[in-house]
């Protein structure tokens, strides 16, 4: 029986799973990734010792699982999008990678957009622009650390990077680098005059050939075996972009159906096979894993790392204590209300977390509920999007960390006014990225029939329409928090700028 391994590398946890033909988990390992932050809006991994810690999560999963690593038959990698992994001329991680929470560049994209290239950018290359995009950040040193930019080597994402310290082969990941400004999406190639409008023309040459998510790319080498307890020779495919792989592992297959993945980032994904020209709404579109199709997302880092945070606060993990505390409380039972924006915001560049309509009546419980709301807010403004593109959609299926949440999926439904549908699979990436493997080694004879055959379970969840009035209240309320506080971040950044007059307040 094939066996296959998917390691799935997000913003805050690394995993890896071990799956057989029929997509049953046969053994899982995690390890938290810290997030280096040592200047404001800083987001950033140390590359070294992520592949460390992937050395032993794989180590991990194949002494949990008893399963011998001359029995896998492929490995896969599923990743967080975006951000920036660079290596040196002569291979080296070249300083930490940037993550695509990563705010360094807010003014230089602020510049770009008030030049109108994200307009020029867009009938190319199919993509928004901001913070976290490798242009962005490639801009951003190319200015602030030009000794850095003039050693560049290789541009490269996280899972092409943990890719080439398993193989020792270079390349850039479809599904990945399709989304970086410097793929012409329509012509299906680098275009180097896109480099050129963001100022950048020299890193063309440091761009690997790009791969396909289930192209083998290349064997596990003899150094990673022995780091790793892989079997030297085994099988790694090019993997996925970790929406991609969700999707593929939630089973989004055809317009009807969207995607809700919930962790990190709060992303809403669809699949289609074309692109859909003359909107008003400039949708993000990528190369999906499956030839002639796209996947077309609206994203933000505004999701469940909120309540981590919070439960940090307050020294308290207990998710289900938490779930209690909100059911307790009637739908919208305060006018707390939470904007969810502590690592980026889907409100205007630079706009912050934060608590507006506290009162001394107010208890822990309503700060909990308040994130949960926030959270679902923030969400509904990218899935509203995503329906403008795919009205024909009929059911939300959801993934990530809050899916576990009754109450907070209830909550989803009862604002969103969709049914929801919830796959029971622990590790979707990781479960996605065992799917590009099987395809790549030749099990499966493309991703749809990988998704048949790895079907999960689905629990359904049925909207409550006696909710939608207090939900709807609340949100308007939401909204009108943020039209009030549009511009504060620029008049506060004029102000800062300011010369000092000197006198007494």
């Amino acid at each position: 029986m094939p066996i296959w391994l998917g390691i799935d590398c997000g913003g805050t946890f690394l995993k890896a799973g071990l799956y057989d033909e029929t997509g049953r988990l046969l053994g899982l390992a995690r390890s938290g990734l810290p997030v280096l932050s040592d200047e404001p809006g800083w987001a950033e991994r140390d590359m070294e010792a992520l592949w460390q810690a992937t050395c032993r999560v794989i180590a991990d999963v194949l002494a949990r699982s008893g399963v011998a690593s001359a029995t896998i038959s492929g490995i896969g990698i599923s990743a967080q999008g975006k951000g920036l992994f660079l290596l040196d001329r002569e291979q080296r991680p070249l300083g930490r990678a940037m993550l695509s929470s990563d705010q360094r560049a807010l003014d230089k994209v602020r510049a770009w957009q008030r030049e109108g290239l994200p307009e020029k950018l867009y009938p190319r290359t199919l993509q928004t622009l901001w913070t976290g995009h490798p242009v962005s950040l490639l801009r951003w040193l190319k200015d602030e650390r030009p000794a850095v930019y003039e050693r560049i080597g290789s541009i490269m994402m996280a899972h092409d990077y943990l890719r080439f310290r398993l193989t020792g082969t270079l390349g850039a990941e479809i599904t990945n680098i399709s989304e970086s400004n410097l793929y012409d999406m329509r012509a299906g190639r680098y275009d180097a005059a896109l480099a050129g409008l963001c100022g950048i023309d020299e890193i063309m040459e440091a761009l690997p050939s790009p791969v396909g998510s289930a192209e083998i790319v290349g064997g596990v080498t003899i150094q990673a075996a022995a780091d790793t307890g892989l079997a030297v020779g085994t099988p790694v495919v090019g993997g996925l972009f970790d929406v991609v792989a969700t999707s593929l592992a939630a089973g989004i297959g055809d317009e009807r159906r969207l995607n809700a993945v919930l962790g990190t980032w709060s992303v809403a994904t669809g699949v289609t096979d074309h692109v859909a020209d003359g909107l008003s709404i400039p949708f993000v579109y990528g190369h999906h894993a499956e030839a002639g199709l796209y996947i077309v997302h609206d994203a933000s880092p505004t999701s469940a790392a909120n309540l981590e945070w919070l439960a940090a606060q307050f020294a308290d993990r207990d998710y289900a204590a938490m779930d209690k505390a909100v059911a307790a409380l009637p739908p919208a039972a305060s006018d707390v209300i939470f904007l969810p924006f502590l690592y980026g915001s889907n409100a205007g560049l630079g706009m912050k977390a934060g608590f507006y309509g506290l009162q001394a009546l107010h208890g822990r419980a309503h700060l909990l509920q308040a994130v949960y709301e926030g959270v679902v807010f923030s969400f509904l403004q990218h899935l509203d999007r995503l329906r403008q593109r795919f009205p024909d959609a009929e059911t939300l299926r959801v993934t990530g960390g809050p899916a576990r949440s009754e109450v907070w999926m209830q909550m989803l439904a009862d604002t969103a006014g969709l049914p929801l549908e919830l796959p029971a699979v622990e590790e979707t990436g990781c479960l996605g990225a065992a799917m590009a493997a099987a395809v790549g080694t030749g099990t499966y004879r493309d991703f749809r029939a990988a998704m048949a055959a790895f079907e999960p379970p689905i629990t359904r969840v049925e909207p409550v329409p006696s909710r939608f009035a207090p939900y709807a209240r609340k949100r308007t309320a939401y909204r009108e928090l943020i039209a009030a506080l549009a511009g504060y971040e620029e008049r506060l950044a004029t102000l800062r700028s300011a010369p000092s007059q000197g006198t007494a307040p």
